[in-house]
């Protein structure tokens, strides 16, 4: 049975050009146009859709908008269009709160043009998105919607996260000289602390969670769905969490300031997007920017991050499979990879890098997924120390001592 597909758009050109890609895939099938967002809350309830393409700038009810409702009368797999600005960046960001799952470009070049690679970008989206078959998406709209609640509800959780944005220890102001932190004892000042961590490698099979001692870095990988996720991570830590955090999203490069500025209002740790030759500090966590890969150089206790173009056998840009691989072999032993939702495998080979070090790695579980693709690569592969739910990582980070 083909997937069902509503396509939402004020444009009757673009919604014509949707229709056309969308049915030249086998798989999938236009089951009802939407001109404005109420119209889509309308046919989502009649048409049972499995998945939905959503614009966001539309007469009488916005994308957004229609995107926060429909997850509340009957959750269903979003996919938006958006615009490669910085503006556009905050909308789709704020679209994928309201619980879409995931979102694609919208440029009138693409869609008007005979372009391949776009109407392949869309298809096998949507085909992941909708499950595979009917009412298979569902599942996956009822997820995202369930990240969506829970993060809204670890927002009002306590005063801590709330507290002004000061209250954070930056370790410097955009403009301003490096503001000094309190000491925080060395490990490798401790003179077991090197023979400790090597030990511990050969201890893996037998220790389930990491030690905050052995940990020089935490590197989280995610793709669709990921944005949501890695708020939710995030948001659980405290102020003075002791391991730099590189969070490794794939996303437009246009996208990327705007998500390290929205993670970095809600988070008590101070979040912001990795710069050439920035230093992994502690309290601190690293968004790669979109558009290039992210690796790491230096030595243990002082790695520092830069970019760079990579091959073409990677996909994604960033890719996690980089970015573990390369601190996997600079820090063994010392670092700690999660790999939250997203459509793909990218993870899997770097955490068999990871793995094969002697580090640790977490993978999120299939129920809070909203797509089961990385994550399922890696447990599938036996990588995983834990398979978590997502409502779970943050808090586990935090109880590491």
């Amino acid at each position: 049975m083909s997937i069902r597909v509503l396509v939402v758009d004020d444009s009757g050109f673009f919604r014509r050009r949707i229709r056309a890609m969308v049915e030249s895939h086998p798989k999938l099938h236009v089951c009802g146009e939407a001109t404005n967002g109420k119209e889509a809350i309308t046919l989502t309830e009649r048409l049972c859709p499995d998945v939905i393409t959503m614009d966001i700038e539309m007469p009488e009810l916005d994308g957004i908008s229609a995107v926060r409702e429909i997850m509340r009368r009957r959750p269903t797999p979003v996919l938006m269009f958006s615009s490669l600005t910085y503006e556009g960046a905050k909308s789709t960001l704020e679209a994928l709160e309201a619980g879409a799952s995931d979102f694609i470009p919208k440029r009138f070049a693409d869609v008007s043009g005979d372009s391949e690679q776009i109407e392949r970008q869309l298809c096998d989206r949507l085909v992941e998105l909708g499950g595979g078959a009917r009412g298979g998406g569902r599942r996956r709209g009822e997820a995202a919607a369930a990240a969506v609640t829970r993060t809204a509800q670890d927002k009002t959780k306590s005063p801590e996260p709330g507290a002004p944005r000061s209250s954070k220890p930056v370790t410097r102001q955009r403009g301003e000289q490096e503001v000094a932190q309190p000491p925080v004892p060395s490990r490798d000042k401790d003179p077991g602390a090197v023979a400790d961590r090597k030990s511990s490698r050969r201890r893996r099979s037998e220790v389930r969670a990491p030690r905050l001692a052995d940990l020089e870095a935490i590197v989280i990988g995610c793709s669709t769905g990921g944005p949501v996720a890695l708020q939710q991570v995030l948001t659980a830590l405290p102020a003075n969490f002791p391991v730099p955090i590189l969070a490794v999203q794939h996303m437009p490069a246009s996208f990327t300031p705007a998500f390290a500025e929205r993670l970095n209002e809600l988070c008590r740790v101070t979040v912001r997007e990795a710069q050439e030759g920035d230093v992994l500090r502690r309290g601190e966590v690293l968004l790669a920017p979109g558009g290039k890969h992210i690796g790491v150089r230096g030595r243990s206790g002082a790695l520092t991050v830069y970019t760079h173009e990579g091959s073409s056998e990677h996909y994604y840009k960033p890719s996690v499979d980089i970015a573990f691989a390369e601190i996997a072999r600079l820090a063994p032993g010392g670092v700690l990879g999660i790999v939250l939702t997203g459509m793909g495998s990218d993870g899997a080979k770097g955490a068999k890098v990871l793995k094969d070090q002697g580090s640790w790695v977490w993978s999120q579980d299939e129920a809070t997924s909203v797509i089961y693709g990385m994550p399922a690569a890696v447990a599938k592969a036996g990588l995983s120390d834990q398979v978590l739910p997502l409502d779970q990582i943050g808090i586990e980070l935090s109880r590491l001592r």
